[in-house]
């Protein structure tokens, strides 16, 4: 399959950007979406999305196809140059190595979203009533109100995605057409593949729509073509580290919106009572999933996973268990490949633990795939919240209760993102409601970590909510 040259990121690998080829395509992003996106229905729209997610979950979808394939030719040749002239580790994410097993599971779970009645959802809890982007909803309950309202997205909106993970730059594109905003997405550079193969997607199932997209790489720190950029932006959304976000703000014109994601963290917590029988077998299998789900890359994935003592299964043996499934999972969802400075990383640590280990075996033990870095699991008695290395890299500590796990997680709170748990059902709400008051966003059970809902708060902020402004007609 082919891509035709509709956006920037299909140019040959020779062109060079300019920032008047990046303000004139601003400018024709914006002429598209008036003539084309600013009067359409939302019903109309969320057909369209929903048309496109089916088309990804079939085998036989072209660009599906294509995805997978240029994911297992960037394992084989990394660095060398594939169709279209882009660098071929791009079908992943650049130097990560996903397998098609990780990808292919990463895409179905995002596009089984992709449903009337999750939009819906998302379109009332966002903004109230999901007609709200169509005309004007009069508010109030309960009898009859003289004001009514009307959501109103961008008129260009840019987003600035990184390079990690494809879903969050895809659920932008998404969110920008329900706002019915043109949208010009600026991938890391080597990271635009996805994002053009899911633009691609969007334009053949209806071209109007496509021609409100432009999808474009470079390297961070481009000036000259950010400044061009940013001059036409009404709203700016950005996902990076802390600093990248608070340079990107520090170049926004006054008028332009910010709303940026920085770096988050996020890990899992099991009680002893659900480590019993079968039970225990499920819960490793849910915890495996969290780590081995986009190579635990993302902010939700999980960097430590705390095991409550004293039940049936010790913290330890969870980490033996976990280790044990992380091999057999390897065998059916490899890891993939990764660059050598990412795997020497992932050995140094090793290495560290491997002597702990070696003197300490009452506090430190560790396992991890032979000849390979595909995974590592770690348990330690100290309790303290631990950055990992990720690329399945874990940590299993014990904890005496999840008020102990939160105090030895303080040095992180405020950046944690999601919370996985494995507890008795009269517990959750107990629990969710500690961790909502400690900060977590987002508390979900083990297992779906790395599957948020159509619905999810990013940063516990409202997704769609926060692009739109409302306009108030007093009666």
């Amino acid at each position: 399959m082919n891509l035709p040259n509709y956006f920037l990121a299909d140019l040959p690998p020779e062109a060079v950007l300019s920032p008047a080829m990046v303000a004139e395509a601003c400018r024709t992003l914006k002429r598209n979406r008036a003539q084309y996106l600013a009067q359409r229905s939302t019903d109309s729209l969320v057909g369209v999305l929903c048309d496109v997610a089916e088309g990804w979950l079939k085998p036989d979808n072209a660009f599906r196809r294509l995805a997978l394939e240029q994911t297992w030719n960037a394992g084989l040749r990394h660095g060398k140059k594939g169709m279209m002239g882009n660098a071929v580790p791009e079908a992943g994410a650049p130097g990560l190595g996903f397998s098609q097993a990780t990808l292919q599971k990463g895409l179905d779970n995002f596009f089984r979203q992709f449903t009337p009645e999750n939009f819906h959802a998302l379109l009332v809890q966002e903004l109230g009533d999901a007609r709200q982007l169509d005309r004007f909803i009069a508010g109030g309950s309960g009898g009859k109100s003289n004001r009514a309202a009307l959501a109103v997205g961008p008129e260009l909106l840019v987003h600035i995605a990184a390079g990690n993970l494809p879903n969050p730059a895809l659920m932008n594109i998404v969110l920008g057409l329900l706002a019915r905003s043109a949208q010009f997405v600026k991938c890391a550079s080597g990271a635009t593949f996805l994002p053009r193969l899911f633009a691609h997607s969007i334009y053949n199932a209806d071209a109007k729509l496509g021609a409100c997209l432009e999808i474009a790489g470079w390297r961070g720190g481009s000036a000259d073509l950010e400044m061009a950029l940013f001059a036409e932006a009404d709203c700016v959304t950005a996902t990076g580290s802390d600093e990248t976000l608070a340079a990107i703000r520090a170049r926004l014109p006054v008028k332009t919106r910010f709303l940026g994601y920085g770096h988050r963290v996020s890990f899992g917590f099991v009680a002893h009572e659900v480590l019993s029988g079968l039970h225990t077998r499920q819960i490793v299998s849910r915890t495996t999933d969290d780590v081995v789900a986009w190579n635990q890359l993302g902010c939700l994935s999980p960097h430590v996973v705390y095991v409550q003592t004293g039940g049936e299964v010790s913290p330890e043996k969870f980490a033996e268990l976990l280790a044990a499934e992380l091999e057999r999972r390897e065998r059916t969802e490899p890891r993939g490949e990764l660059p050598a400075e990412h795997a020497a990383v992932i050995a140094s640590r090793r290495g560290i633990y491997e002597v702990r280990a070696a003197h300490s075996p009452e506090t430190t033990q560790h396992w991890c795939s032979r000849n390979s870095t595909a995974w590592t699991v770690v348990f330690e008695a100290d309790a303290r919240f631990q950055l990992s290395c990720l690329n399945r890299f874990i940590y299993v500590k014990p904890v005496r209760d999840l008020a102990e796990a939160l105090q030895y997680a303080e040095t992180v709170r405020g950046q944690i993102s999601t919370v996985g748990l494995a507890v008795p059902e009269h517990k959750r709400e107990e629990l969710a409601t500690q961790l909502a008051r400690w900060g977590a966003t987002r508390v979900c059970p083990l297992g779906r970590m790395q599957n948020p809902p159509l619905t999810w708060r990013h940063d516990g902020r409202p997704a769609l909510g926060d692009l739109v402004t409302w306009t108030d007609w007093e009666m």
